[in-house]
């Protein structure tokens, strides 16, 4: 059997074996490396694999031109000390290993994951140290992933969706990091030098600025040694600055976007939460009925089921370092979109005033806990949760105690946290499509 199999047969295995066995959340344990990256572990020895994030407070809300974050984390794998891209991707297939990149507003990460044997583990963490430690950033590279970004914000630009989603950000976080788009903008990429992808990762690509997620078949010895290697090639720098907090909203906007499309996407919120937020559990578990659960949410039963007004309609709570957005969304027909948001706002103002029915808490609670084994069932999704923990500064029991949390949320609980972060009257509300004369501000 060939080692890429090998490990897809594996993966699956896993998914088997820890859905009972992890159903209260796996142990964590943390450290610092020398040189001062956070480190958060987890032990998984059921199959011979490992898989390892590197966290970086780097995100889009740290670029100083919008858009050069993105580029440099997507540059790392493009050369690191004397090998090009093809021969990264050889050491890694030769082992059947695997590295991916990916940044967000808060964040931006390298992963890996890799079987636990001698050989191919060595040949993985020397090629991930490499990367992260000494990348090229070469302006061929550069010129390729800038064309490859532009072709991507010009696709954005005939996306009602994404154009509704960007305009959204800009008008809800206004001054804020937070509302620049990752990728950044036509104008902000094309001005990108090496030199500023540089200042970039030597400003935040530092051992005091990441955090090291470990899970797999390695003991607290040889994680350590692990965590200890992977950081050994960064500088040791400093922490990044504290993100300037979200400032309210103090009026509502309305804003129409023409559009050539057949239906209107219209998106309506403001900033809700954060990581660590002490309304996390019940602004989740009451979004859950309002929004976040699908078909049977009060928005999907009002709009949808009801109406006929819109196929999906949904909500959801963001939340990041600072305040990310809640935001309610829907698509409609170009003509329903006036009487389409007049149902969401409906809905909103009835969900805040009444709060959800007993019998719909604990339809929520039962999808909620009865879905968290799935969650943590692979490795793979186990180092996401440690990561955003460890990230977020999360208490470690936070999947020991998720299902707990969610449990003891009640409906007056919920009407109250409502009430008291959600202003109605004070939401920005973008709606992108064809023939947008008749939707009028609340």
């Amino acid at each position: 059997m060939r080692v890429d199999q090998m490990m897809r047969v594996m993966a699956g295995l896993l998914l088997l074996l820890a859905t009972s066995s992890l159903l209260a959340g796996p142990e964590i344990e943390r450290w610092e490396t020398s040189n001062g990256t956070r480190v958060h572990y987890v032990a998984a020895p059921e199959l011979p694999m490992v898989d390892l994030r590197v966290v970086f407070d780097a995100g889009s809300a740290r670029d100083a031109i919008p858009g050069v974050g993105h580029l440099t984390n997507s540059l790392l794998e493009e050369g690191a000390g004397e090998w090009d891209a093809d021969r990264i991707a050889e050491r890694l297939e030769g082992v059947g290993a695997e590295m991916s990149t990916g940044s967000m507003r808060d964040m931006a990460w390298v992963s890996l994951r890799s079987l636990t044997e001698e050989g191919a583990l060595e040949t993985a963490i020397q090629t991930l140290t490499q990367v992260l430690g000494s990348p090229r950033f070469e302006d061929e590279a550069l010129e390729r992933l800038r064309k490859t970004v532009l072709v991507s914000l010009n696709h954005d630009d005939q996306s009602p969706a994404s154009v509704a989603k960007k305009t959204f950000m800009q008008e809800v976080f206004g001054e804020h990091p937070y509302a620049a788009h990752s990728e950044g903008t036509r104008a902000s990429v094309e001005q990108i030098t090496r030199e500023d992808v540089l200042a970039h990762y030597r400003q935040y690509y530092v051992a005091s600025n990441a955090l090291i997620a470990i899970v797999g078949a390695v003991d607290r010895q040889q994680a350590e040694s692990l965590a200890e290697r992977v950081a050994s090639g960064l500088a040791e720098g400093s922490r990044a600055p504290v993100l300037p907090p979200v400032a309210d909203l103090q009026e509502a906007r309305m804003l129409s976007v023409s559009f050539p499309s057949s239906q209107s996407h219209i998106l309506m919120g403001q900033p809700g939460m954060h990581r660590g937020d002490s309304d996390y559990f019940v602004l989740y578990v009451g979004n859950h009925i309002l929004g976040g659960s699908g078909l049977v949410s009060q928005l999907s039963e009002e709009v949808r089921e009801k109406r006929g007004l819109s196929y999906s309609v949904y909500s959801y709570f963001s939340p990041m370092r600072r305040n990310g957005p809640f935001l309610i969304g829907a698509q409609t027909q170009n003509a329903k979109a006036e009487e389409a948001l007049q149902v969401m706002r409906d809905t909103l103002q009835r969900f805040m005033d009444q709060g959800p029915t007993e019998q719909e808490l604990e339809a929520a609670k039962q999808n909620i806990t009865g879905g968290f084994p799935l969650r943590i069932a692979s490795n793979s999704k186990i180092l996401e949760y440690i990561a955003m923990i460890g990230f977020y500064d999360l208490p470690l029991d936070y999947l020991d105690r998720f299902v707990e949390r969610v449990e003891s949320v009640t409906t007056d609980q919920i009407r109250d946290a409502f009430q008291r972060r959600i202003k109605p009257h004070n939401l920005v509300t973008v709606v992108v499509g064809n023939d947008q004369k008749t939707v009028q501000a609340d």
